[in-house]
């Protein structure tokens, strides 16, 4: 899973560096030349619904979803469990939900032969089939995901079901940064300010 997350991190980042370029081209164009590309914005929507759905299933894998977590510390240990494996449901659910209704959209377009209401005309089952597929991917994780947290479950490993589907802490966030922070040859030192390593 771990090579999963940082293969679609990099499409996530490869998606908006696209369309960082696409934003560049068009407003050197309009100053320098006086023409536009008549497309970025139509782009950039399609761009940002395949890459938020990319996002969602990236944010899965490293536990990034946003969770209330004031109470979840102090309840005990089998109601974390069950409060971990009800969220990871909703999860999975929502991301049913998103499949069913981006299919639904897609076989109307594909029905009515639609396009979009733009100066490049786009035939609307392109994006919103590439939509589907990161939208698939997202399903594809939760399920996933949810399996393993059964599977878990079954076994009795209690304290692997809270390592990889409770919230994050603020502990565990900062040994990630101080761990990132030596991979990268910076001093992660707290007592010291932030420095290069020396060391080659």
């Amino acid at each position: 899973m771990k090579r999963f997350e940082t293969v679609a991190a990099a499409l996530f980042g490869a998606v908006f560096l696209i369309q960082a370029l696409a934003v560049a081209a068009e407003t050197l164009l309009r100053k320098l030349f006086n023409y536009s590309l008549q497309g970025v914005d139509e782009l950039g929507g399609y761009l940002l619904a395949c890459g938020a759905a990319l996002a969602c299933a990236v944010a899965l894998i490293s536990r990034a979803h946003i969770r209330i977590d004031l109470l979840h510390d102090r309840l005990p240990q089998p109601l974390r469990i069950a409060l971990n494996g009800l969220s990871l449901l909703c999860i999975a659910l929502c991301a049913a939900a998103l499949l069913r209704m981006a299919w639904i959209a897609l076989d109307e377009s594909l029905l009515f032969n639609a396009t979009a209401q733009t100066p490049w005309a786009t035939p609307l089952w392109l994006p919103q089939t590439a939509w589907l597929c990161a939208l698939g991917v997202f399903g594809v994780v939760a399920v996933l995901e949810l399996m393993r947290f059964a599977r878990l479950a079954l076994a009795g490993r209690s304290s692997d079901l809270n390592r990889f589907y409770g919230p994050r802490g603020s502990k565990e966030e900062l040994q990630e940064e101080l761990d990132d922070l030596r991979a990268r040859g910076v001093s992660a030192d707290p007592d010291l300010p932030l420095t290069k390593d020396p060391t080659p």
